[in-house]
């Protein structure tokens, strides 16, 4: 018979914290079964105390990871702010759906008995109406048989039949699911294999990238006239946007460029980044202002320009986070940010003030810019950034005297941003072909929502026309009313 372990350590020498080196020796001459049992019940002690100082240790400890910390020890965010509520603020109108202009169908809804006694209703005369917008259950394609008569002409001696307005020639796939899934792809950013997702599976059409590719590049073709106007439009802005960034064709480095005026937005993708793109798109005829970064290339125009100052600022927190802002750093960022904080400032508050103060003003920001690049700095980073505000000071101050040029360059960015998301999706171009065919197609249809007009309701009613006329109809001819 085992006898119980416990019985092997008398009640004069208790286990925990307490045990001294006496009472420890005594266990130790009781034999092996005892020391064995005291190491099993001192372990299980510490285990215990363990768990029960748990929550304050971890909060008590800086280092550990706050996911790892239970949820009743993570500290609150609150650090002595007020913290914005979500939604709309007290006392906002709000905004709701207006009423529907075209109703397709009335459903009537009776009840026949009481839901809560089950007794029979008397029939009365109100009601009232509930208006709900809804996909139909069943949404799919639409195959459409034409039967194409062809007569003959005694005159020309030839058969004449008429032309078939709902599909390009020889295709088998109509206007709409081109446009559509063009305006999905060259707009939105969804990926072929998501457009295709769409048709074949919840549309139940079937589809092949190869074939669906092909008619985005036909398409192309015969919008490129829009593209052409498009660019013209471009030079006649009295402000545009220019932005650049890397984009890649075959995979070769190529960079897509966009410049955007209020009403129109051309993209075109080019092996360069240098100048002559940017004097191919915008001549030297172009008497507008330039809004741009600090990117060499667009130096080539000599229209007047406006520097984006926000990259600047991000240059100079830079500068503060990564490289070396010792010695006059100080000095010569906090003079280049505070001229820059008092320049849009005063363009703020250019209509509260008479003609010739604000001149006075804005003489002395200009005063203030020069005594800035003249001061002999000799921080190896503000040196740097000196010598691009020399080479700039004229273009740095432009916004001040004009009236619709902004001191940054966020609509350009804007606008290219939608490119960007896409080639993150889309893994840029496979040829030179796909690059030309993103060129025309993203321009024709950021223009279109640019100018209030439904993009894709627009193209296919300019295809009917084209199909018709052999002549694409000029693009300034749709507005937001027709569109």
């Amino acid at each position: 018979m085992k006898r119980n372990r416990k019985q092997c350590i008398p009640d004069g020498l208790p286990l925990g914290p307490g045990l001294t080196q006496q009472q420890a020796k005594a266990i130790y001459q009781l034999g092996k079964e005892a020391v064995v049992f005291a190491l099993l019940e001192l372990a299980k002690m510490a285990v215990e105390q363990r768990l029960v100082n748990l929550p304050a240790a971890i909060a008590a400890d800086p280092s550990t990871p706050s996911a790892q910390k239970p949820v009743f020890t993570k500290d609150s965010k609150d650090t002595g702010k007020r913290r914005k509520r979500p939604g709309r603020k007290q006392g906002h109108a709000g905004v709701r759906r207006g009423r529907p202009e075209r109703i397709d169908r009335t459903v009537e809804h009776r009840a026949e008995y009481c839901p809560d006694c089950g007794g029979s209703l008397k029939r009365c005369s109100q009601s009232r109406d509930r208006y709900v917008e809804d996909v139909p259950v069943e949404v799919r394609v639409e195959t459409v048989r034409h039967v194409i008569h062809r007569d003959w002409c005694p005159a020309c001696r030839k058969a004449v039949e008429p032309v078939v307005t709902d599909a390009l020639p020889n295709s088998t796939i109509g206007n709409g699911i081109v446009v559509l899934s063009a305006w999905l792809h060259y707009a939105l950013g969804n990926t072929i294999s998501q457009i295709l997702s769409v048709f074949n599976f919840h549309l139940q059409f079937q589809m092949s990238a190869g074939g669906l590719v092909q008619m985005w590049h036909r398409l192309a073709d015969i919008l490129l006239t829009w593209y052409e106007e498009i660019a013209e439009d471009i030079q006649k802005a009295g402000v545009l946007h220019g932005d650049e960034t890397g984009w890649r064709v075959n995979g070769t480095t190529h960079w897509l460029w966009c410049f955007t005026s209020k009403t129109a937005t051309i993209f075109t993708i080019e092996r360069s980044r240098a100048g002559p793109v940017v004097l191919e798109f915008i001549k030297d005829c172009f008497d507008g202002v330039l809004v741009s970064d600090f990117w060499y290339a667009y130096n080539v125009l000599a229209c007047a320009k406006q520097k984006c100052l926000v990259h600047l600022l991000r240059e100079l927190e830079r500068v503060w986070k990564y490289k070396d802002h010792g010695g006059d750093w100080p000095a010569f960022s906090q003079k280049l940010k505070r001229l820059m904080r008092d320049a849009i400032r005063l363009r703020k508050s250019k209509d509260d003030q008479e003609t010739a103060i604000y001149q006075r003003r804005c003489e002395r920001l200009e005063k203030r810019l020069r005594l800035i690049l003249e001061h002999g700095w000799s921080n190896k980073e503000a040196k740097r950034l000196l010598k691009r505000l020399i080479r700039h000071q004229d273009e740095l101050l432009t916004f001040l005297y004009h009236a619709n040029v902004p001191f940054e360059n966020n609509f350009g960015e804007r606008s290219i941003r939608g490119a960007v998301i896409m080639r993150k999706n889309s893994f840029n171009n496979r040829s030179e072909k796909g690059a030309s065919t993103q060129s025309v197609l993203m321009s024709v249809f950021f223009t279109l929502k640019q100018r209030g007009l439904n993009p894709v309701d627009t193209v296919k009613e300019a295809l009917k026309i084209y199909l018709q006329t052999s002549n694409l109809p000029r693009l300034k001819e749709f507005n937001a009313s027709n569109g």
